[in-house]
């Protein structure tokens, strides 16, 4: 009998140690143009989320996350490299030529790989090389998501003039599935994608993909996209069109609810499939935007949004969920930054990012934020959080752009300066004014000084280029503070 409950108490001691040491699937959701307080859980009030509530219920909430910009491409830059973008100059949205996330560069999904993880990209990328003569000739082309460590990914062509007719028109959800590609090839138009509503089909590719990656026995990173809630505002299929219309809304509004219960329908799909598999809690699942909300979007208290850097265009919902990992019901105030994904993400699957495994340029500007979901201890952040945004004099809301306008902002603690050109503009107190009301900028000159010196060290740090064609780009004449773009403000184009 002695033998057989030793025998038991190592099988129990083994079983918990593989549990233990089991890497986990990694699904990132990233909503596009989302505003803070659009899920219910962050305070949204004009359509029920309850999948994304679930979710942030099994979880923690982070009330305080940003992404990295104020704008599409540059975020979603420093989601995959987990440094800033100015480090690449990227300081506006790609407008779809030939500019891209530089070739070779240390990304997310190319240290999962090593790890022995399956990587597949789905949606949208925005990131250059995804035109069908880029496809057509990858050895003499720019770098798609292939070339950035992705197995296998999805996502539509990205070349003029298809996207730009179908947003013009308002098909571009609807009609979405007719300029699509997969893994370097076009969906034809017998493929069952061609003729789905676009929500639809990043939501099915997702669930496909997670029961193929399951069948393989092996870990995988799922980096989901999804355009919603970004303009056209198209209705979302039924039931989710009808079951968001109300007295005394606009069209556009009805537009906008039914696209958000779209989404988050797709996101209870996904977890109802993890469930269903049995891998739920082996599963770390993150739910973000990649920046502030437009026109129909709630951003709550907050000031200014897309395109701006006030709150409003940078502070996004964010929402980990680990069962058994990660203590649900949580609630955290710290400074998180799309810059943390990944560090976070990398020690979360137990690979080590030090320069001896990089590129010897890729130091990354996160931090690891593992510790503090789990145990919720401060966040190890050395320095400020930093952001550099070329000048958009239009804020896509119904209101005109907050001023003093800026392009840079300085953020550490409670305090947040923002400059134009190194130049301080506004100093706030987060903590007593979250919506940015009460310029304190006379009261604190020693302190305006030391991080007005932050964002000038910050500009004037070198900048890999390579991903700009060397002629016809705007970013053609960078110079530190950006001076350039901001002495000509067409150069930040709306996304």
């Amino acid at each position: 009998m002695r033998r057989i409950l030793i025998l038991s108490a190592l099988l129990c001691a083994l079983c918990g140690l593989t549990k233990a040491t089991e890497r986990p699937n990694i699904i990132l959701i990233l909503a596009d143009d989302m505003g803070y307080a659009d899920p219910a859980c962050f305070g949204g009030k004009a359509v029920p989320t309850p999948n994304i509530d679930a979710l942030a219920q099994s979880g923690m909430k982070m009330t305080r996350f940003y992404s990295a910009s104020a704008v599409c491409t540059p975020t979603r830059a420093s989601i995959l490299t987990g440094r800033y973008p100015l480090r690449f100059d990227i300081r506006v949205v790609f407008p779809d030529d030939e500019s891209h996330l530089p070739r070779g560069v240390t990304t997310l999904p190319s240290l999962l790989k090593t790890a022995g993880y399956a990587t597949a990209h789905v949606g949208k990328w925005h990131l250059g090389g995804l035109h069908l003569s880029h496809a057509n000739d990858r050895a003499h082309s720019i770098p798609g998501p292939h070339e950035q460590g992705f197995d296998h990914y999805l996502c539509q062509n990205e070349e003029p003039p298809l996207r730009p007719v179908l947003i013009k028109e308002r098909r571009l959800y609807r009609d979405g599935g007719t300029c699509m590609l997969r893994d370097d090839a076009p969906v034809p138009e017998g493929d069952p994608y061609f003729k789905m509503h676009l929500t639809d089909i990043f939501g099915a590719e997702s669930v496909r993909l997670v029961e193929k990656f399951h069948g393989e026995k092996k870990p995988f990173f799922l980096n989901i996209w999804h355009l919603v809630p970004h303009l056209p505002y198209e209705p979302g299929s039924e039931p989710h069109w009808g079951n968001t219309d109300a007295p005394g809304i606009s069209d556009d509004q009805h537009r906008f609810r039914s696209m958000m219960a779209h989404l988050d329908a797709q996101v209870g799909l996904l977890m109802q499939k993890l469930d269903d598999l049995g891998i739920r809690d082996n599963t770390l699942v993150l739910f973000t935007s990649d920046n502030g909300g437009v026109y129909e979007g709630d951003i709550g208290p907050l000031k200014g949004g897309k395109t701006d850097l006030h709150e409003g265009g940078i502070r996004v919902p964010f929402i980990v969920s680990w069962p058994g990992h990660i203590p649900a019901g949580k609630t955290s105030t710290e400074s998180g930054s799309t810059i943390d994904l990944l560090p976070t993400l990398c020690a979360a699957a137990g690979v080590k990012v030090t320069e001896d495994s990089a590129k010897a340029e890729a130091t990354f500007d996160g931090v690891d934020l593992l510790p503090h979901w789990q145990q919720q201890t401060p966040i190890a952040r050395t320095g400020p959080l930093l952001w550099q945004l070329d000048l958009y004099p239009k804020i896509q809301r119904h209101y005109a752009k907050p001023k003093p306008y800026a392009t840079e902002v300085v953020m550490e603690g409670r305090w947040k300066l923002l400059t134009l050109d190194g130049k301080p503009q506004e100093l706030f107190d987060l903590e007593a004014d979250l919506s940015e009301t009460t310029n304190l900028l006379d009261q604190h000159p020693d302190l305006v000084a030391k991080m007005a010196a932050q964002a000038r060290t910050f500009l004037d740090a070198p900048r890999d280029r390579s991903g700009f064609p060397a002629k016809a780009n705007k970013n053609d004449q960078p110079s530190p503070g950006a001076k350039a773009a901001i002495t000509k403000p067409a150069a930040a184009k709306e996304e």
